[in-house]
């Protein structure tokens, strides 16, 4: 099996939900400027190399849905490399790094990029007694605790 290795990290600040010097800030703006400051931290990669850009995201709608690791790569990344994305809830941004780590091992690819993204003040939260009023919706989720 071959070796992986983190070469680099970075993530953004962070700041309060709803009242925060972020609230107003796109999610993939704010990745868009991390990835292009990871990038400028080893000059020596060439954007190019890039095999996949794996994105983790808890809630993929709004400001950070539809397909947001591709949008991400076409803003930072050449075109030609792939952009992906990865819903494991809270283990988001941890299950990409892991997956990118599993694609080097097996020699799928040879560099990823790879993290997680979540905007907690564009993205609407709701709750169990939310969900479960909606008209034919009910939730029973195993393992954590939770029954809606």
């Amino acid at each position: 099996m071959r070796e992986a290795y983190i070469v680099a990290g970075y993530r953004s600040a962070i700041a309060k939900a709803k009242k925060g010097g972020f609230r107003f800030y796109r999610p993939d703006n704010l990745a868009v400027d991390v990835i292009k400051h990871l990038l400028k931290s080893v000059p020596e990669l060439d954007p190019h190399r890039v095999d996949d850009l794996i994105v983790g995201n808890a809630f993929p709608e709004a400001e950070q849905g539809l397909q947001v690791g591709r949008m991400i790569a076409l803003q930072c990344l050449p075109q030609e490399v792939p952009g992906v994305t990865i819903n494991r809830f809270c283990a988001s941004g941890i299950d990409t790094i892991a997956t990118g780590i599993a694609r080097i091992q097996s020699g799928m690819m040879d560099c990823v990029i790879a993290g997680g993204i979540e905007s907690m003040s564009m993205v609407p939260m709701t709750t169990c007694s939310q969900l479960s009023n909606r008209e034919g919706l009910s939730w029973l989720l195993y393992g954590n605790g939770f029954n809606c």
